[in-house]
């Protein structure tokens, strides 16, 4: 992963280039702890070799796997970075194009480059923390804890 700071007047922005076979969700993790984001947004396209996404139950209160096991676009990725038990945590959702055109969706588990992915990460002013919502059975964006 490389990474490299594309502005600082405002909020910060950053671009962030995965290489090939890199695990995305701990080296997004790696790279937000190495430069102190606490909360933000972020979006990227690029390609995936394979991946685990899975579809939230909120009647079960799990996660229901689905497996990519092939080379996929990523047509978009989206998702947000905050604090959980202090510590910069990824929740990441993808669309993903198959080579026959249809596409899968749905919260990445895991994800593994092939070739690169390119990450536009927006820093907010202030952090976001995440708790656990007893009610919903996941972790949520808790708006009162940075306050």
């Amino acid at each position: 992963m490389h990474s490299r700071l594309l502005t600082d007047d405002g909020p910060r922005m950053f671009a962030v280039v995965f290489d090939q076979d890199e695990d995305v969700l701990p080296v997004l993790e790696k790279f937000a702890t190495e430069n102190s984001v606490a909360g933000a947004s972020f979006t990227g396209i690029g390609a995936f070799r394979d991946a685990g996404l899975s579809l939230f139950d909120p009647e079960s209160r799990t996660h229901v796997p689905i497996p990519v096991t092939e080379h996929t676009e990523v047509l978009g990725l989206t998702g947000n970075i905050a604090l959980k038990d202090g510590r910069p945590s990824v929740h990441m959702h993808a669309v993903l194009g198959r080579r026959d055109g249809s596409t899968v969706g749905g919260h990445v588990q895991r994800a593994t480059v092939r070739p690169t992915l390119e990450v536009m990460v927006t820093e907010f002013p202030s952090p976001l923390t995440r708790r656990l919502d007893e009610a919903r059975g996941l972790p949520v964006i808790d708006l009162e804890a940075d306050r």
